[in-house]
């Protein structure tokens, strides 16, 4: 197969569909509003570049060859398509929109975030659809974002990578909760905990959500050079407060978090002995969407279900 000029433009493209259509060098000449000698002149650049004539004679003027009529529709398609590239893109219209927005957020997020995410987007958008996937050690989170399988990333990773955009949630202070019958909750007062407890102590931990990554809790006491005693581990964050109830188990997540279940279960929130960071909450979201109408429309409704639930 012949390689493709490197200088064939569009222009001699649009000659061609027009020469084949109109099968007369004056009209398109014409048409174009350009002298007959260069029309002519193009043709014959493209009789060279096919090796075929494209037009002949016939018995009432100009035909087609059959190679010249085969390259009718490819040139019209990529007219069409070239056209299209330049079309100005329609205004973003949340209420008419029917698209699907894809999440990606861990669990262990404020009970109400993400069913006001939820509300919110249908609320302005009620034909459009939410697509919530969970955050497991087996997804591609960065090539999914960089791929357009997903819209966004809702997470509290300690280190962002650096090439995608970020925008800054809300901060969620640090507690360790257990069963408030437990036998190290009756006996020590809810500031009294000490390092040496909280270390010893059995702790459940959510699994990776990334591959090597052990989360924001025990990447601070590596740093401290601590280490503590996990015994469980669960992928489902949301259970681990009720196998609080049953178990000498303790946690250690957001204030934000617990919030919701100390209202319905016997648990004990202990000031952390610790000086740990807040865990800081952000959404993720690559450039190729960076400037997208509907993916700001989406990222705003993210933010204000945000300022919403620090405010309550």
């Amino acid at each position: 197969m012949a390689a493709l000029p490197q200088h064939l433009d569009i222009h001699l493209i649009r000659i061609l569909y027009l020469l084949l259509v109109e099968k007369n060098v004056s009209r398109v000449a014409l048409k174009l509003n350009q002298p007959q000698p260069s029309i002519s002149a193009s043709l014959r650049k493209l009789r060279e570049l096919t090796g075929d004539p494209l037009l002949v004679r016939g018995a009432r003027g100009m035909v087609p060859t059959q190679h010249g009529e085969s390259l009718l529709k490819p040139a019209k398609r990529i007219l069409d398509e070239t056209e299209s590239l330049f079309i100005k893109k329609s205004a973003f219209v949340p209420e008419e929109a029917a698209r699907t927005f894809h999440i990606a957020a861990p669990d262990y997020l404020d009970t109400q975030f993400l069913p006001n995410v939820v509300a919110a987007v249908r609320r302005g958008s009620p034909n459009s659809r939410v697509a919530i996937h969970g955050m497991g050690a087996g997804a591609d989170y960065l090539r999914m974002l960089s791929d357009g399988e997903m819209d966004l990333v809702i997470a509290n990773w300690d280190e962002p990578p650096a090439h995608l955009h970020i925008s800054k949630l809300f901060e969620d202070p640090i507690v360790c909760t257990m069963r408030a019958d437990s036998p190290y909750a009756k006996r020590t007062a809810a500031d009294a905990m000490t390092i040496e407890d909280y270390l010893s102590l059995p702790h459940v931990a959510p699994s990776q959500t990334l591959p090597g990554y052990h989360g924001v809790i025990d990447s601070f006491l590596a740093r401290q050079g601590m280490h503590r005693k996990i015994a469980v581990e669960s992928p489902y964050f949301g259970l681990i407060p009720y196998m609080l109830t049953q178990t000498d188990l303790v946690l250690t997540t957001g204030r934000q978090f617990m919030r919701f279940y100390e209202k319905t279960l016997p648990l004990k929130t202990f000031t952390m002995p610790l000086k740990f960071p807040p865990m800081r909450f952000y959404q993720l979201w690559h450039q190729r969407v960076h400037q997208s109408p509907e993916h700001k429309w989406l990222r705003d409704q993210v933010s204000q279900a945000a300022r919403a639930m620090i405010q309550k």
